[in-house]
């Protein structure tokens, strides 16, 4: 019996509820039969009654509250619908959860889970990436699983980090992953793993474009390319040891977001390569990002717009021939 992504985030958070009395889910629309937007929570409320709430249709509010539970002693997981809409709590999650230890030495243990990226007909408004933002900020730990077996194990760490974490589930990854089994064993977070080993250029990445890397790289083994692919699993902490060793197996680099182009975590990989291992290099470093407009609604436009299998592998060609 298989088990997608979805799945593995709400056995994930049937087994944190189960386990901590300290735990509750707080979102809009998430309790009764509903579910919330993706059924993340479909019938949590029915086995955990009165620990699966409603909210109001304000996400600073949401996270305000929970932010409140989080310094009486609770473990509050914040659902958004779409991972746009948390724009409207920044000034919670930055400013109050980012700060909340420095300022008080009252550790702040709230996860927000944020419904991210794109897929066909979402457009601008319930499309966006927003990793790249929070990492931005100290005082957050930011994760982005691209596996079921990440999805699982790394929202039950979360719950139990001290710090706030904002944890990116990639809304294409929903249905289109499975696993044959939820995980026994599990990475630590902070740590980056190597999906597939290469000595002709590493691919660094992370959610959804470790799949979309994976296809470009049987693509240009089939030219005798060897690619090493590199999911990051948290872009903060950002593993740079473990993307330093594969760039220093390789001496090319390319890093891919579905983010937008102007700074962000391709940005930042890239700024650590070339700092601390320009002498690795036999090529210039390049990233490659979505494009630097607003994103489409249709969805041929929407799979122009961000990184896929042909642009990575365009993009991959270009350095090798450097």
């Amino acid at each position: 019996m298989s088990v997608s992504y979805l799945e593995a985030i709400r056995e994930a958070q049937a087994h944190l509820l189960r386990e901590d009395k300290r735990v509750f889910i707080y979102g809009q629309d998430i309790s009764g039969n509903f579910g919330g937007a993706f059924k993340a929570t479909k019938g949590l409320a029915a086995e955990f009654p009165g620990r699966v709430l409603n909210t109001p249709i304000s996400e600073d509010a949401m996270v305000g509250t929970a932010i409140g539970a989080a310094l009486e002693g609770m473990r509050p997981i914040v659902e958004m619908q779409f991972a746009d809409f948390s724009s409207i709590a920044l000034n919670q999650i930055l400013n109050n959860a980012g700060t909340q230890y420095w300022r008080t030495n009252i550790p702040c243990p709230i996860t927000v889970r944020l419904p991210s990226g794109g897929t066909k007909g979402s457009g601008p408004f319930h499309s966006q990436s927003m990793e790249g933002i929070y990492a931005h900020y100290p005082g957050l730990i930011v994760m982005t699983p691209a596996t079921v077996e990440d999805a699982y194990t790394m929202l039950i760490d979360a719950v139990a980090i001290d710090d706030p974490v904002i944890y990116c589930e990639h809304k294409y990854l929903y249905y289109h992953l499975k696993a044959d089994e939820l995980p026994k064993n599990r990475l630590p977070i902070g740590q980056a793993r190597v999906v597939r080993p290469g000595r002709d250029l590493s691919i660094v990445t992370y959610s959804v474009m470790v799949h979309e890397a994976l296809a470009a790289a049987e693509e240009l083994r089939a030219d005798g390319f060897e690619v090493d692919v590199v999911d990051l699993r948290t872009v903060k902490p950002l593993d740079t040891d473990t993307v330093l060793a594969s760039v220093a197996r390789t001496g090319r680099l390319l890093c891919v977001g579905e983010s937008f182009p102007w700074g962000g975590v391709t940005a930042e990989v890239i700024a650590r390569v070339a700092t601390e291992g320009f002498h690795l290099l036999d090529a210039a470093p390049a990233r490659l990002n979505a494009k630097d407009t607003p994103i489409p609604y249709h969805p041929n436009l929407w799979s122009e717009h961000r990184p896929n299998e042909n642009s990575i592998a365009k993009k991959a060609r270009q350095i090798l021939a450097e």
